[in-house]
């Protein structure tokens, strides 16, 4: 199974960009989750959402601004961010799993999509 990662630009501060995640094969993941990466930095988690969607958690530096969703019949994971701000600039990657649920734990997660540029100007 292959995670592609699409949606990533160039926004300036206060703007919003959506970013989508699809899965090249059906699987049942039981989480689903966005981390980011900026340069020189370890991969911080940003947001996950279980299987039913009725279970969400954000990273602390997100919350209130980011909306993550899915699409279980598109085999899809979205992420929605809103009053960008510089900090926010990373390489963006979306993860899944198929047992563990969300959770905030990057050893937690078998699949992993290539990252997708997010780059927030001042």
């Amino acid at each position: 199974v292959q995670l592609q990662a699409s949606g990533g630009g160039l926004v300036q501060t206060g703007g919003s960009l959506s970013l989508s995640c699809s899965a090249s094969h059906t699987r049942a993941f039981a989480g689903m989750a966005w981390f980011r990466q900026a340069p020189g930095q370890d991969r911080q988690f940003v947001a996950a959402i279980s299987w039913t969607g009725k279970s969400t958690y954000y990273g602390d530096s997100v919350k209130g601004r980011f909306t993550i969703s899915r699409d279980n019949a598109k085999n899809s994971v979205y992420l929605q961010m809103n009053s960008l701000k510089p900090e926010d600039t990373a390489v963006y990657y979306c993860a899944a799993n198929l047992g563990a649920g969300p959770n905030w734990y990057r050893s937690e997660y078998a699949y992993w999509g290539q990252g997708t540029q997010v780059t927030v100007s001042s």
